[in-house]
């Protein structure tokens, strides 16, 4: 297991999915996941495993705050030691659940399966902004590693040609020079970000009625979390948070907050228009070979305005990231 990523927050399910006294089964970097709410609303998590024959305790029963297993009716209190054994009433109770470090942040629930290298996860501050509205889309399912899915997503010159007619034109693909520069922030957290990106975009949002240009601000505040900024022309604002769910090396779980100024168009409005934009990508992404990321110099050809992409590569090497990446 990767320590990047084992000692990191990963989003895992909707704050929402959870309800007081219910359980849900998820998945992390291999490993099956059991989130479970207590009747005083705090969230757990556990590996989804009972440690007696491996059977998966989202299976069975959550009562009082014990969680009996569906195969043989072992129960585990909330620390996840053993409190009864049905079979051997009398036996001694050794068995643990392996007890896993649990946040809600952001409306969705943070897992960290080793010893949390940050004491929160990524640090988001336009979400906190009570003049933006919140709208959380997907999660959606891909066959790609998430370092793949990052770089999709810093990568301006695919617009006018995966997303034409509306993020791009492809009469005008041509992307302006940009600066990129390491940062380290009290708000913002640290990472890579690239400034001064622009883009003529026929439809830039939701609520644009007309095309053009649009200055991007990029940052990555984990290896596995990237966010933008919009500022078109008037008053929409929009921040877009990617946060990735590495179920395996090369497939992902991809979950998108956005923060925006739109308070006219619904929620399923916005969903519906970041959908066509993360569907017009999927297959791109599920094509691309390797699925990991290759982080050899040389080993695909890159052009200027790839700065940001050679810039998110040269960060994971420096974070000693090896899962979902060749190196």
């Amino acid at each position: 297991m990767d320590p990047v990523l084992l000692n990191d927050w990963h989003p895992v399910a909707r704050s929402t999915q959870i309800a007081a006294g219910a359980m849900l089964a998820a998945d992390l970097l291999e490993t099956r996941v059991l989130l479970w709410r207590d009747a005083s609303g705090a969230l757990h998590a556990w590996e989804d495993r009972c440690p007696h024959r491996g059977t998966r305790l989202s299976m069975g029963t959550l009562q009082d705050d014990t969680v009996r297993c569906p195969y043989h009716g072992w129960r585990f209190g909330s620390d996840g030691r053993c409190q009864h054994i049905p079979a051997l009433p009398d036996a001694p109770l050794k068995a643990q659940v392996s007890v896993y470090h649990a946040q809600e942040r952001y409306g969705l629930a943070w897992v960290c399966l080793g010893t949390p290298a940050h004491a929160t996860p990524p640090a988001f501050p336009e979400f906190a902004d009570s003049a933006l509205r919140k709208v959380w889309c997907g999660p959606y399912e891909v066959h790609s590693s998430a370092p793949r899915i990052v770089e999709n997503f810093l990568d301006m010159a695919h617009f006018a040609f995966v997303h034409e007619g509306i993020l791009g034109d492809r009469q005008q693909p041509v992307i302006p020079a940009y600066t990129v520069d390491a940062f380290d922030d009290p708000d913002y957290g640290s990472g890579v970000w690239a400034r001064q990106c622009r883009a003529f975009q026929p439809q830039a949002s939701k609520a644009a009625t007309s095309g053009s240009d649009i200055d991007y601000t990029y940052r990555v505040v984990r290896p596995l979390t990237a966010i933008l900024t919009k500022h078109p022309a008037g008053s929409i604002r929009e921040a877009i948070a990617l946060l990735l769910q590495p179920l395996t090396e090369v497939t992902t779980r991809v979950w998108i907050v956005m923060a925006l100024n739109d308070f006219d168009a619904s929620d399923d409005a916005l969903r519906a228009f970041q959908d066509t934009i993360f569907l017009q990508d999927k297959p791109i992404l599920e094509s691309q070979h390797p699925a990991r990321l290759p982080l050899t110099p040389g080993a695909e050809v890159s052009v200027a305005c790839d700065r940001m992409s050679l810039a998110y590569r040269s960060y994971l090497k420096q974070q000693d990231l090896h899962y979902g990446v060749l190196r």
